[in-house]
């Protein structure tokens, strides 16, 4: 006979593979789909998560939970079960109307952000951007109902179970009592030596060969992923086939090129999530912070090494062409230059938490209802003066404009981005603490070593355990954000 957990084994199997269409036309519609294309496609992903929706909140699903916690399984079962139990309770608090509304809502807003944001035109952005913020703040009342939380917290712990906005509260209060001195001495120690700028045009083409060439140095599958161009870089797909994309600048190689090794980062945990799980909950990444410090591994703390830079070089000489700013010195120079800007995902490592905690403060407002939409643009800039000494005054392109989460309403996503920062660089120490070695290898090229530490440590267990706990079982402790502070001390004021 079959058992209760096998039968739900089996549908979430089946909900894999819908997401796996799902995931894949997400996609197209971001790279390769015509523009006329939109409407049609937005309404078939939408009948999509409305059909995965009914999957997942069959009433007979209840019955079968029950039955499963009754049965002999396993430890990997046990977790299994566990998540799939979260799923579908997350799932059930949700009615079908409003999951199809949301899913529309969104991509209207989404597509008609690509033509909105290079206009600067506010105004047809937020008719959209309100549509959106008042489903989400729908979904956010029914899970802060069942969960008894706010609504804020709500869906931050769609993203990253366990987070608390009171959490954040303190950890990024604490970074924001050190965060602006760091970055005003390391701006006043980089004026002492200047930093000469490449001069392009620098051929899309090799830029895109200078991007296939790193991704292979880090490991990359090309058989189960590939590179592709959008409006705004992000890793997509599934772990068989993995897509990350980037956007080309011809005076900027070194934004494309740092885009890819940051997501690059995100595929290389999808592609070696756990085969042996693959279809269930527990082979699924751990958080959304887990896989940012992923990326943020590969791009901070490995990307803009010393030893990484060294490594590449030759190949940046080779194909960005040799001239006096593309020296060595000056390349690893211009790579951990720090200069706060308008653009988040262009950001500098110091400056980059400051975007973060930004949004992060402006988005639990807007879901709590302290804030609305109009409210932004004044807020947005407030707070760009306050942290970076930025004026972004009628600029929403390069001000609230500017990044793709809102626009279908993944409130609760940017914290993850600091948080996976900080535990990058509590991995990255746990990684020289066992291999001493490391900037050596390196410097070498001979980067597996590190491969095989995150294959052991993170990529192997999916969600088998909680965020915490997979930081304990790698580093020996919980979160602490000693090491960021150490990381970024190091980097910009000593060496």
């Amino acid at each position: 006979m079959t058992s209760a957990y096998q039968e739900l084994s089996r549908t979430f199997q089946r909900l894999s593979r819908f997401g796996h269409l799902g995931a894949i036309a997400g996609v197209d519609m971001q790279t390769t789909m015509p523009p006329g294309g939109s409407q049609a496609r937005g309404e078939a992903m939408a009948e999509l998560s409305v059909f995965m929706h009914e999957v997942l909140t069959d009433k007979r699903l209840s019955g079968l939970f029950d039955a499963a916690q009754q049965e002999s399984l396993n430890d990997v079962e046990q977790v299994n079960l566990s998540e799939m139990q979260r799923a579908w309770q997350q799932a059930t608090l949700l009615p079908a109307s409003l999951v199809e509304a949301k899913s529309l809502a969104g991509s209207r807003c989404e597509h008609a952000w690509r033509q909105q944001r290079p206009a600067n035109d506010w105004q047809g952005f937020s008719a959209n951007l309100k549509e959106v913020v008042k489903l989400s703040r729908e979904e956010a009342q029914l899970r802060a109902d069942a969960l008894g939380v706010s609504r804020y917290d709500a869906l931050l712990d769609v993203f990253e179970p366990g987070m608390t906005s009171a959490q954040l509260d303190q950890t990024f209060g604490d970074l924001k009592s050190w965060l602006p001195d760091l970055l005003q001495q390391a701006v006043a120690k980089q004026q002492q030596t200047p930093i000469a700028q490449p001069v392009g045009p620098f051929a899309i083409e090799s830029q895109k060969q200078l991007g296939l060439s790193v991704m292979k140095t880090l490991g990359f599958d090309f058989n189960h992923g590939r590179l592709d161009v959008s409006a705004h870089p992000f890793c997509g797909g599934v772990p068989e086939d993995v897509r990350i994309t980037t956007r080309y600048n011809e005076n900027d190689f070194l934004s494309a090129m740092m885009g890819v090794i940051h997501e690059t980062g995100h595929a290389r945990y999808e592609q070696n999530l756990p085969k042996q799980w693959r279809g269930q909950p527990v082979a699924q990444a751990r958080s959304t912070a887990i896989h940012e410090s992923q990326s943020l591994f590969m791009e901070m703390q490995l990307g803009r090494s010393k030893a990484f830079l060294q490594h590449i070089h030759p190949q940046v000489v080779a194909l960005m062409g040799d001239q006096p700013a593309l020296a060595l010195n000056n390349f690893i120079r211009q790579t951990q230059r720090v200069k706060p800007g308008f653009i988040r995902v262009d950001a500098d490592e110091l400056s980059y938490p400051a975007h973060v905690i930004l949004r992060y403060e402006i988005e639990r407002a807007l879901i709590e209802g302290e804030i609305e939409v109009d409210d932004i643009p004044a807020l947005w800039d407030e707070k760009m003066q306050q942290s970076l000494g930025i004026d972004t005054r009628g600029n929403y392109r390069d001000g609230c404009m500017q990044d793709i989460h809102w626009t279908d309403g993944a409130f609760g996503y940017f914290p993850t981005y600091t948080l996976g920062a900080m535990y990058a660089a509590q991995l990255f120490q746990a990684v020289k603490r066992a291999i001493p070695q490391i900037e050596t290898l390196i410097q070498q090229g001979d980067l597996q070593p590190v491969f095989d530490w995150l294959q052991q440590n993170i990529w192997q267990h999916g969600s088998r355990f909680p965020t915490q706990q997979l930081l304990i079982n790698a580093t020996g402790e919980a979160l602490n954000p000693h090491y960021f502070r150490q990381h970024l001390e190091q980097r910009y004021l000593s060496e």
